[in-house]
């Protein structure tokens, strides 16, 4: 019944030196595209995803893009089959029902990863590799930026941050750091807060443990596990029966909640059965096995080598 869609002929098409879509093909193969359908793309970034779903679309169909980064909409699509919501996917429902199309989507994409284009850009400050204010935001014209979190928020708060969202097992003893020097000096720059923290880790796992704490910050400023939770709980009600969800991870904390709710249709993973014990779920995974890049995208785009893609059907 649930069978693998026919593998689309590959064509990367992206906006350039913005962000490389990963699992392209897989992942919109997985949409099961078809004539009139209506798509959702929560994540539209540098709108690679986006241009292939629009390739292979007929002139039925129409293809809702969210984004709620300023900075993608220099990639929005100019085709009349595309609408541009400029958004947080956590309000997913209240636009495909402004839209008069909620429950009746046929496919949702969402691919959680950060864009090359915000890593490799100073001033948006989601990389220790680079010199500028420690900002982090995904929308910049709104929230608090990740210095005001470390200048302002208690210590137990920034401990819970760094070993909730990081999984940083010193996340004490950087809370404690943290909050002791900004007592002396206001933490503003991406320098500043590295001349604290990077004396906590050895040199030779210094790069991935400050990786954990970019992404444990960047996870808290965004409110990236609040907005997916709502998110996957919405694309349930926004589906139409046969519609599939589809979306690419990157850690396991975002993994999980995805699991959970494509086998169980909660996120915290908690199981209803029928009276032959049989799980209760609106959502069905169309593979038993998580979907991972092929070595030949591993070695053109190593920024992929985290990803894993996952697709259910609603009931």
């Amino acid at each position: 019944m649930y069978t693998y869609p026919m593998k689309i002929e590959k064509e990367t098409i992206t906006a350039p030196n913005y962000h490389i879509p990963v699992m392209l093909h897989e992942a919109v193969n997985g949409m099961d595209i078809h004539p009139g359908g209506i798509y959702a793309d929560l994540t539209l970034g540098g709108a690679g995803h986006s241009r292939e779903i629009l390739r292979n679309m007929d002139s039925t169909a129409h293809l809702y893009g969210f984004d709620q980064d300023e900075d993608a909409e220099q990639n929005i699509p100019t085709d009349s089959r595309f609408t541009f919501v400029r958004s947080n996917f956590r309000y997913l429902e209240n636009f495909m029902r402004y839209h008069g199309v909620n429950g009746n989507v046929d496919s949702i994409l969402a691919d959680l990863g950060v864009s090359s284009h915000h890593f490799d850009d100073s001033e948006r400050g989601f990389s220790f590799r680079f010199e500028g204010k420690l900002d982090m935001r995904m929308n910049k014209r709104a929230g608090r930026t990740a210095a005001e979190l470390v200048n302002t928020l208690s210590e137990e708060k920034l401990a819970d941050i760094f070993y909730l969202y990081g999984e940083l097992k010193n996340s004490r003893k950087l809370a404690s750091t943290i909050v002791k020097a900004r007592l002396n000096k206001q933490i503003e720059t991406i320098s500043d807060f590295l001349g604290i923290v990077k004396p906590l880790f050895g040199r030779e796992r210094e790069k991935k443990e400050l990786a954990k704490v970019f992404q444990a910050l960047r996870i808290e400023v965004n409110q990236e596990m609040e907005a997916l939770r709502e998110m996957l709980e919405a694309s349930i009600r926004v589906l139409k029966p046969g519609g599939r969800l589809v979306v690419i991870t990157y850690h396991s904390l975002e993994d999980r909640m995805v699991k959970n709710i494509m086998r169980t249709g909660n996120v915290e993973g908690h199981t209803e059965q029928d009276f032959f014990g049989r799980i209760q779920s609106p959502l069905k995974p169309l593979t038993n096995k998580v979907i991972t890049p092929t070595e030949e995208e591993l070695q053109s785009n190593p920024r992929s080598r985290s990803a894993k893609l996952r697709i259910a059907i609603k009931i």
